[in-house]
């Protein structure tokens, strides 16, 4: 009896946070190992299906870097990041693109219709959803850095992803941006997402990654901190490489109205309920 009655306060404890999130939009990036191992995806799988059952509007961007890795290659090429970017060059966005929404957005949205919800896959080219244009070359110190096909975001279409919502259902999003000038643009899942949260002025943005959460410089994780205080972070170097354009993502969600932005270990068990629907959380949070 004691175990029921445990689960039955677990139900009740999160009854506040799902009155307060329902008809509300919480934008999800997911990535990291919670994309590669079997239970942890199945955990992500059910948390935005239980999310969409109570009320609560998910709309998922993925990303897929290590499988774009590792079909590079086998191809024989080489994979370059500066400044935490994937450098795109004609045949490396085919790549990109084939991975990305050729293969890991059917492979989640199914996952998502198998297990009962109702998802839909879409790229930046569906619906002209992302209107992207070239991210412009800049000079680092004395060299110029062009990373090719990599796109900014120019415009994303609301319109299409409320009519999904209003239709019930989940939008799964690749990460690749369309350019007026037809091209494709390889995009950063984490920008896409903070893009997409703050064009539909979202309740939360969360960002599933491999760390526990945001660090301090005596490494302990920071539960939670200002938007201030995280900008101090960056500028003395304190956070570096791949969490950049997740924290860059967050501020700009932020200063867009977002009301909060979530980073958290995706390689948590139920990771995304345990932040949205417990006082404690388990990551970052931050606020304005």
């Amino acid at each position: 009896m004691k175990k029921w009655q445990d689960k039955v306060q677990v139900l009740i404890d999160s009854l506040p946070y799902i009155k307060q999130f329902k008809n509300k939009n919480v934008v999800i990036k997911y990535g990291g190992s919670a994309m590669i191992d079997g239970i942890l995806k199945e955990n992500v799988i059910e948390d935005i299906i239980l999310l969409k059952v109570v009320g609560i509007n998910p709309i998922v961007v993925h990303g897929g870097g290590n499988k774009i890795s590792e079909l590079m290659q086998k191809l024989g090429k080489k994979s370059v990041f500066i400044d935490g970017l994937r450098v795109t060059d004609k045949e490396t966005v085919a790549i990109t693109e084939m991975v990305l929404t050729g293969q890991i957005n059917k492979e989640i949205v199914s996952l998502i219709n198998q297990k009962g919800g109702s998802a839909i896959g879409l790229s930046g080219k569906d619906g002209n959803l992302i209107i992207s244009t070239k991210k412009p070359p800049y000079m680092k110190g004395k060299e110029k850095i062009d990373h090719g096909f990599v796109g900014d975001i120019k415009s994303i279409n609301t319109d299409l992803l409320r009519l999904l919502e209003q239709n019930n259902f989940i939008p799964v999003i690749s990460p690749v941006g369309f350019g007026e000038d037809g091209s494709s643009y390889n995009l950063n899942a984490d920008t896409v997402a903070g893009a997409l949260a703050s064009a539909l002025k979202a309740e939360k943005l969360v960002l599933l990654t491999d760390v526990e959460g945001v660090y301090n410089k005596e490494k302990k994780l920071i539960s939670s901190i200002s938007e201030k205080k995280i900008k101090k972070l960056i500028k003395e170097n304190i956070l570096v490489g791949g969490m950049l354009p997740k924290i860059e993502a967050g501020l700009s969600a932020l200063d867009s109205g977002v009301k909060k932005v979530h980073i958290i270990d995706g390689r948590v068990e139920h990771s995304i309920l345990l932040e949205l629907f417990t006082s404690a959380g388990i990551g970052t949070e931050i606020t304005q």
